[in-house]
């Protein structure tokens, strides 16, 4: 019987080809070969087939797709197909849940885990913004999908609201997403989970001047070690939004003295070599459980 087979697209930038390396030593230690570099952009889909290069990918017998920054609408059009007839990771399910902020609240909220509070409303329902910021006095606008922080806008009163909204006009958007801004210290607790398992923690904070901990919106990394409320608050996270591999973005909210869950990452990136002289430490551990997940998932 020959070697199992599996596809991998995974970023390259931040020491991304280095992981992929390792990732690719590990498998091959378990007898699984693979095919790197699988953009679906360069695939087609023809007579009950997904074809990459002359490659039936629906043949193969997994897919890890992890790459976040080069997502195309047409890429996730075939990874909702290719699921349908091979293990995925993440599965497509769970990666379209939490590509969506306002589905995955709903559902975290529905299983008793804490949030930012949250309303969505339909975008000419411009007056029940209006009431929601007399309540909450601050709030936050977030593009239901997208990450790395764009497009959250701060709302700290009537006027920026009033010049906000129709800009989200021309948008055409059909809702908006608005959650309350919590009181919190500007630092966030990145947790990394895989398939069930506690990884790593790091902190992240915001520059100088701003709220945002997202390290393209100019924050930075730290060494920080989680307690064990943030630790199982995480996996519990995960759970209920079933990735197989996480990372999940909790701050404290000092008003209410708890910790919440702000947003359920499928894609959360490694260690980039300048963090990890920093003394982020968890690309190997992280490596070997996803090898082992792989191993799991394509034994017959």
């Amino acid at each position: 019987m020959g070697n199992r087979k599996i596809g991998m697209w995974l970023y390259q930038n931040g020491g991304g080809d280095k992981i992929q390396e390792k990732l690719i030593k590990q498998l091959k230690q378990r007898d699984i070969d693979v095919i790197a570099d699988i953009n679906l952009r360069n695939a087609i889909a023809k007579n009950g087939h997904i074809l990459y290069d002359g490659i039936k990918l629906d043949k193969l017998d997994l897919f890890f797709s992890y790459n976040a920054g080069e997502q195309t609408q047409y890429q996730m059009y075939l990874y909702k197909a290719l699921n349908h007839v091979i293990p995925m990771i993440n599965s497509y399910d769970a990666f379209e849940l939490t590509e969506d902020k306002f589905h995955t609240s709903f559902l975290l909220r529905r299983n008793k885990i804490q949030t930012a509070d949250y309303k969505l409303c339909h975008r000419d329902d411009t007056h029940h913004l209006q009431e929601i910021m007399k309540k909450w006095s601050k709030m936050v606008y977030k593009p239901t999908d997208g990450w790395g922080g764009v497009g959250l806008t701060k709302i700290e009163n009537r006027e920026t609201l009033d010049m906000l909204i129709p800009f989200l006009n021309q948008m055409d958007l059909r809702y908006f997403y608005v959650e309350k801004f919590i009181d919190y210290d500007n630092t966030d607790y990145r947790v990394d989970i895989v398939d069930g398992q506690y990884v790593a923690c790091y902190g992240r904070k915001a520059s100088e001047g701003s709220w945002k901990t997202n390290i393209t919106s100019g924050g930075s990394v730290f060494v920080r070690e989680p307690n064990d409320d943030v630790i199982n608050l995480a996996l519990k996270a995960v759970k209920v939004t079933g990735l197989d591999i996480a990372g999940v973005d909790i701050i404290y909210d000092r008003k209410k003295e708890e910790y919440i869950v702000l947003e359920v990452n499928g894609i959360p990136a490694f260690a980039t070599p300048e963090q990890e002289k920093l003394g982020l430490d968890f690309n190997d551990k992280k490596i070997e459980l996803i090898a082992n997940l792989i191993d799991k998932k394509t034994k017959k």
